[in-house]
Parts: structure tokens; C-alpha cells; sequence
């Protein structure tokens, strides 16, 4: 239900209240999920086996992956912001990221209980699930954050009707899931995982074709179908090929591997996509600007007519000169950006025809049967 609720609902407490609020109203929730995990949640009989043994805490894997991971989030998060290398302190944080994640790597490698099992991943069908969660978790984010930006900063929407714009393709996806679900105990989960991929890059091209400045509500809400129809092939599937060949024990490894891909993914494509509009609107913005100067008569004479707007409506004509400039030169700001998210939509598409074809190397499963690959 969040992806379908969640948008509308945070849009009228940020436009009613505070942001900040998105984020304090999961403590009571966690508060409950905590406590319907301890009321409900059982250890598997491999787990019960080694009860009561003294825990082995990995100190030095748990300090390598705060330094490596907390430096990389911080590091996406102010990129942008701070001009990317251009700053010493993001140079430092890459520099931190990179020798804390590569020290866990090997330190994880040799370590007998480690608190990641990266030797999990010398099983190349499970390197290329986790590839994909990785960049599914990157399609998503991105997506979800560049239809509101773009219907906030450029179309006048408040987050409440922007936040309505995403439910319904939350509301597709809560159709879609169990119904990929039943046709992952009968089809090879690789075959609805390419499905999926090429649905996601079809979805994205048609954007580049349909968002513009001039789209209505019900066309932006269309565009938002497209682009999460593809989703809901994704997940289960994907999650399905991630455990062909894994012994049960490592289940639980299998699990968290799987899914701080994709937190690791939505953070890199949080970050990727406002670096891209940013520095593509940069990009469109001087080709447009040298074709928008006073001495061009269709320029000259749309700022002529629109200064004779502005001195009726009460202006003297100079300040009017002024303003209709600027009303030009903000049109070239908006077009610029409008083309900048096309940009970004394809270079997202051409990711996921990448994935299609990457779709058909993983391995055979067994659908509705065990989770041991067949070849």
C-alpha cells in the first residue's frame, strides 16, 4: 500500500505541516513493526541448530561498512550541491568510500563469520541479480523523483498533486506484484525479468516523446503508468534469480545483499539524475540562449508585444522593456530544463535495453519448484 498511499499522503503533510514530518511518522510504525517481529518472527531449524552459541561480532566488517557506505551516502547526497570533485571535502568522502568498501571486500573475504558473505558473489548468476537490483533500485528512485521535480519546479504543481500524479502507478504496482507472483511459479523467472526490462525502456522512450511543458494532469498520470509498468516484472523475479544455486542456510545473506543493492542503487540514482538535469540544462540553456538575442526580429517582436501587455496592465515601458525580457529569458530556462529530463529519460532507457539483453544470461530456475538451478 506505501507506494500506492505514500506519495499523496506526503504531499498534503509536507503542503500542511513540514517535511520533516515524512520522516518522524515511522517511529510509531517501527515501534510496531519491532514488536510484530519479535511476536511473530521465528529463527529457521538451521539458525535454532547453533542457539545459544556465543555470537562472533565482526567489529572490524561493521566499522568498514559504516565508514565505507556512511562516506558514499554523504557523498551523493552533497554532490551535486558542492560542485561534485571540485570540492575537497566530496574528494575526501570518495576517498574514504573507496578505501573503506574495498577494505571490507577483502577483509570480509578472509574473515571466517563475516557480517557480509562477498564470497557469495564468486556465483556469477548471483553477481548479475544483484547488477540488476542495483540498477532497478536506480530506475526506481529516479524516476520517482524526477516526475515531481518536474511537475513541482516547472508546471506550478503543489507536492499534494504531484504526490496524487505517482499513486497511480503505486496503485499498478499493487495490482502487478501478486499477479507476477503467480506467473513466477510458472514461468522461468528470467523470461519475465527481460520482460520487464524491455517494458521499463519502452516506458522511458515513450516519456521522451510526451513530457513537455504543456502536459495535462491526466497525461503526466498516463506517463507515470508507463513508467512503473515494467517495474512490476522486476522485483519478484529478479529476488527468484538471486537464489537459483544459493544453499538455504545463506539465505539470509542472499536477502540483505539483495536489498542494499537496491538501497545503494536508488542512492546513486537519486544523485545521478540531479546531477544530469542540472548539468544538461546547462547544456540546452547556451544553445537556446544563442538563439534568443534582442536583435532577432521574432524576438524583438514578441518582447514588443509583450512589454504592450505589461504598460496596460499599469507599468511605465521601460520597467515593461525589462520585464518581458525576462519573461523570454525564463521561457528559455524552462524549455532547456524540459529537455534536459528527456535527456535523462533516454539515457534511463538505454540502461534498461542493456539489462533486456543482459536478461538472458542468468540462470534456469524452476518455476513453482525448488530454487536449484537446472543448468
Amino acid at each position: 500500500m506505501a507506494p500506492t498511499i505514500g506519495p499523496t499522503l506526503g504531499g498534503w503533510i509536507t503542503d500542511n505541516y513540514s517535511w520533516r514530518w515524512i520522516f518522524l511518522i515511522n517511529v510509531p510504525v517501527g515501534i510496531v513493526v519491532l514488536l510484530l517481529v519479535l511476536r511473530l518472527i521465528e529463527d529457521p531449524p538451521w539458525a535454532k541448530r547453533v542457539e545459544g552459541a556465543v555470537a562472533r561480532i565482526d567489529y572490524i566488517g561493521v566499522s568498514l561498512l559504516i565508514l565505507g557506505v556512511g562516506a558514499l551516502q554523504v557523498m551523493l547526497d552533497k554532490g551535486q550541491e558542492d560542485d561534485w570533485f571540485g570540492s575537497h571535502f566530496i574528494l575526501t568522502l570518495a576517498i574514504l568510500a573507496a578505501v573503506g568498501l574495498v577494505s571490507l571486500v577483502i577483509w570480509e573475504w578472509f574473515y571466517k563469520s563475516p557480517v557480509i558473505d562477498v564470497r557469495l558473489f564468486k556465483n556469477l548468476n548471483f553477481l548479475e541479480a544483484n547488477g540488476m537490483m542495483f540498477v532497478l533500485g536506480l530506475m526506481l528512485f529516479s524516476s520517482l523523483v524526477m516526475m515531481p521535480l518536474f511537475l513541482q519546479s516547472l508546471m506550478g504543481y503543489t507536492a499534494e498533486s504531484a504526490g496524487l500524479v505517482l499513486s497511480g502507478g503505486g496503485l499498478l504496482l499493487l495490482f502487478l506484484m501478486p499477479v507476477v507472483g503467480v506467473l513466477s511459479s510458472k514461468v522461468q523467472a528470467r523470461y519475465l525479468v527481460a520482460f520487464g526490462w524491455l517494458a521499463l525502456s519502452a516506458g522511458m522512450y515513450y516519456s521522451t516523446r510526451h513530457l513537455d511543458l504543456e502536459i495535462s494532469f491526466r497525461s503526466a498520470s498516463i506517463l507515470r503508468l508507463v513508467q512503473v509498468f515494467g517495474l512490476g516484472f522486476l522485483f519478484v523475479p529478479i529476488n527468484l534469480s538471486s537464489y537459483v544455486g544459493m544453499p538455504t542456510e545463506k539465505s539470509n545473506s542472499v536477502a540483505g545483499l539483495v536489498n542494499f543493492m537496491r538501497n545503494i542503487g536508488s542512492s546513486v540514482g537519486t544523485s545521478m539524475v540531479t546531477t544530469l538535469i542540472a548539468r544538461r540544462a546547462q547544456f540546452h540553456q547556451a544553445y537556446l540562449v544563442a538563439n534568443v538575442t534582442p536583435g532577432q526580429r521574432g524576438i524583438a517582436n514578441a518582447a514588443a508585444a509583450l512589454s504592450a501587455h505589461i504598460v496596460a496592465a499599469g507599468a511605465d515601458a521601460h520597467r515593461a522593456a525589462k520585464v518581458a525580457y525576462a519573461l523570454i529569458y525564463r521561457t528559455v530556462i524552462a524549455q532547456a530544463t524540459t529537455l534536459a529530463y528527456v535527456d535523462t529519460f533516454r539515457i534511463l532507457g538505454t540502461m534498461a535495453a542493456i539489462m533486456f539483453v543482459l536478461s538472458f544470461a542468468l540462470k534456469k530456475n524452476e518455476p513453482g519448484g525448488s530454487r536449484v538451478a537446472i543448468e
